[in-house]
């Protein structure tokens, strides 16, 4: 599975931003999907994630700002980060993550896009 992400760039406080992945190759394994940020001098931290089912968890920072989905369509799949009311803390590099299951192999795998950059302005 290969993840490109993007949807980044600079932004003022209490403004919006819609990331998107996009996920090629064997989509039919990928399981649950999630979005990672890594701010400057900080470790890469989990921003949301949403399962299989739709069901979705949110780091408490970005609880009721952002909002995760997932979508389907031919031999795509996709990931979305809706990123309302941004704050400067927000600023980081974004990642999109994804895991696969594939039963034939077998194989559990991890996956990661190359990262879009988010900057929020005071």
């Amino acid at each position: 599975v290969q993840l490109q992400a993007s949807g980044g760039g600079l932004v003022q406080a209490g403004g919006s931003l819609r990331l998107s992945c996009a996920a090629s190759g064997s989509i039919s394994t990928i399981n649950g999907m999630g979005w990672y940020r890594q701010g400057p001098g900080k470790q890469r931290e989990l921003v949301a994630t949403i399962a299989r089912d739709g069901s979705t968890n949110y780091a408490d920072s970005v609880k009721g700002r952002f909002t995760i989905s997932r979508d389907n369509a031919k031999s795509m799949a996709y990931l979305y980060l809706k990123m309302n009311s941004l704050k400067p803390e927000d600023t980081a590099v974004y990642y999109c993550n994804a895991d696969t299951i594939d039963f034939v192999i077998p194989e559990v795998a991890n996956h990661w896009g190359q990262g879009t950059q988010v900057t929020v302005s005071s």
